[in-house]
């Protein structure tokens, strides 16, 4: 089995669409964690957009990346530039190092019917490149 970590700087939005994804797109192929270099507790509008989608991450946890010291990683993801810039490093042997940035939608302001807009967007992209990760780099 594999372990994959998804990282963003406070665990609360990016990282767990991710998690939640991936868990969802793959069949046990993988344990998924997410983490950040921060911990900023799960933002509810990412368990409301994901709910939207019938992706349930209500039972996640905002975990801080030095939680998983000792886990041999196969797969590291950052999904965002600060995680990426700023975050410690995390020995592995065999880990494949990804990146894929996406826009932080807990940081847009406006009306409601905006910030929720900016949530699905990101949730989107998010689906996306999860989707074509575990076909491209699970399902081998």
């Amino acid at each position: 089995m594999r372990n994959i970590l998804v990282l963003c700087t406070g665990n609360s939005c990016r990282s767990q669409m991710a998690h939640g994804y991936l868990n969802h797109f793959q069949k046990k192929l993988a344990n998924i964690y997410s983490a950040g270099i921060e911990t900023h507790g799960l933002n509810p509008k990412a368990v409301e957009i994901m709910k939207e989608d019938k992706v349930d991450i209500s039972h996640h946890t905002s975990n801080h990346v030095d939680e998983y010291q000792g886990i041999e990683w196969d797969y590291i993801i950052t999904v965002c530039d600060h995680a990426k810039e700023h975050c410690p490093y995390i020995p592995s042997k065999n880990a494949k190092r990804m990146h894929q940035n996406f826009m932080d939608p807990s940081k847009v302001k406006g009306t409601e019917k905006e910030i929720q807009e900016a949530f699905r967007a990101t949730r989107d992209e998010i689906k996306a490149f999860c989707h074509d990760f575990v076909r491209e780099e699970l399902m081998d």
